[in-house]
């Protein structure tokens, strides 16, 4: 992490020291800089990966830059592609798989930190 001289921003740099975007899964809490939110960096190939049914206090944001996942939201099914953005509201359970050409996303969980509840 650096600190951008007497301003309070900071650059955050990957952890595995790469310095390009891809392939890039990680997970940051307690952003510094009053971020306010958590972030999932989430990259695979692999078709069929996801978490179990869950739910959080607060809204989830998907940005989905490749791929597609096959998203349950409440009790609906929704397939999300690359370009689309989805937002599941606070206490909605939900839960998704990725399709078969893989999957990239950004997770944004309104919160500085993970608070998650597994109802599977």
């Amino acid at each position: 992490m650096t600190d951008i001289a007497n301003t309070g921003a900071v650059v955050i740099d990957r952890a595995d020291g790469r310095d390009d975007g891809e392939e890039w899964t990680e997970n940051y809490t307690e952003l510094p800089g009053g971020a306010g939110v958590s972030l999932i960096l989430e990259a695979t190939t692999q078709e069929g990966a996801g978490p179990r049914l869950h739910l959080h206090p607060y809204a989830e944001t998907f940005i989905i830059r490749r791929g597609t996942a096959t998203f349950t939201v409440g009790e609906e099914q929704i397939v999300g592609k690359a370009g689309q953005i989805l937002v599941v509201p606070a206490n909605t359970p939900h839960k998704f798989r990725t399709g078969p050409g893989g999957y990239e996303a950004v997770h944004i969980h309104a919160n500085p930190t993970f608070e998650t509840t597994w109802l599977e």
